[in-house]
């Protein structure tokens, strides 16, 4: 077939019609690492579905420490195995709507939904009874998992079927639409922390001056959980629900201990959450193994070599790495227009 878009099929549904620019992406992506394969040679570029992975992978590289970096330095680092696990429900209920209406939709699309309402639900908690996020996102995740669990137990049409892929993750099963719908996502999250950075940072580091300069702090604070909400599903398709919340926290916290100022500190976690991924998948992909696994093991030896060398920094005279919580607020205040 010869055309500039990816071929879909006959019957394609409304999803593939508004995907299809992101299609031709992929088709594009993909021609590029053929030609990488043929200059190279290696073997894990000659695959399609390696392709979409290292694609996929790439993109949680990037936008996982961009939303992460916000999550860390507000003490939230645990509001993504929350997402994680609602995002598991969403997965469930897409399966059980396919098997009893044939509803015919990704559940990767239903985990969106579900996932972002959750993640509406958390700050909507905490707003209305005043428990602390903790406390929310507890309630939120025991919910999720336990909505999720219950329908996979129905088993009505096989529901239970395949559904390590989604707890664990695999680079296999990362079909033309589920990255396609990821890279939908990545191009939201960039471009609504490109556009809302200086305001994020403003009620990340001084919540209460930003609410008496006029910020809408809770519509931000819904802005910042959403945004997880989509990291969350599409780092889910390789990292599997269990270990999708640790590539929002383990580069950051990599990243927390060279870094001297926020900005690098988001570079530097993009740099070591890259490294990260294209080694786990390249060393499962050799050895056989989970991809999630190894890219989150790999994601801590990198956060331990970062310690060390942020020891060695301090041990040598160089000026030592501020706390987490520590910035300049001249950086965070957004400018007046």
């Amino acid at each position: 077939m010869s055309g500039t878009v990816a071929p879909v099929p006959l019957q394609a549904s409304a999803l593939d019609t508004a995907l299809a620019p992101f299609y031709w992406i992929l088709e594009v992506w993909s021609g590029l690492m053929t030609e990488l394969y043929n200059a190279t040679g290696i073997e894990i570029l000659q695959y399609a579905f390696m392709h979409r992975a290292l694609l996929v992978g790439l993109c949680i590289g990037v936008m996982a420490p961009l939303i992460g970096t916000f999550l860390v330095h507000r003490q939230l680092a645990l509001i993504g195995d929350a997402l994680a696990h609602t995002a598991f429900a969403g997965v469930a209920v897409g399966l059980f709507l396919n098997a009893v209406i044939d509803f015919g939709v990704t559940p990767y699309l239903t985990a969106v939904v579900v996932a972002m309402i959750s993640a509406l639900f958390i700050e909507l908690i905490s707003e209305v009874t005043d428990a602390y996020n903790d406390v929310s996102m507890a309630i939120v995740l025991s919910t999720g998992f336990a909505l999720g669990t219950t329908l996979i137990s129905i088993n009505a049409g096989g529901l239970a079927v395949g559904v390590d892929q989604y707890l664990f993750g695999n680079l296999s099963t990362v079909t033309s639409q589920s990255a396609a719908l990821l890279l939908v996502l990545f191009a939201i999250i960039v471009a609504v922390v490109g556009i809302t950075r200086n305001q994020l940072l403003y009620v990340t580091f001084d919540q209460t001056a930003a609410e008496v300069s006029g910020l809408p702090v809770k519509w931000y604070n819904r802005v910042v959980v959403m945004l997880t909400a989509m990291v969350v599903v599409g780092a889910m398709q390789i990292m599997g629900v269990i270990l999708v919340a640790a590539m929002l926290v383990v580069p950051v916290a990599g990243a927390s201990q060279v870094s001297r100022s926020f900005n690098e500190s988001i570079l530097v976690s993009i740099v070591l959450a890259e490294i990260a991924v294209l080694a786990g998948i390249g060393i499962s992909y050799y050895a056989g193994t989970i991809a999630g696994g190894v890219i989150v093991l790999t994601a801590v030896a990198i956060y331990a070599a970062a310690v060390v060398l942020g020891k060695l920094q301090t041990a040598f005279g160089e000026e030592e790495t501020p706390e987490m919580g520590s910035i300049d607020m001249g950086e965070a205040r957004p400018s007046d227009d």
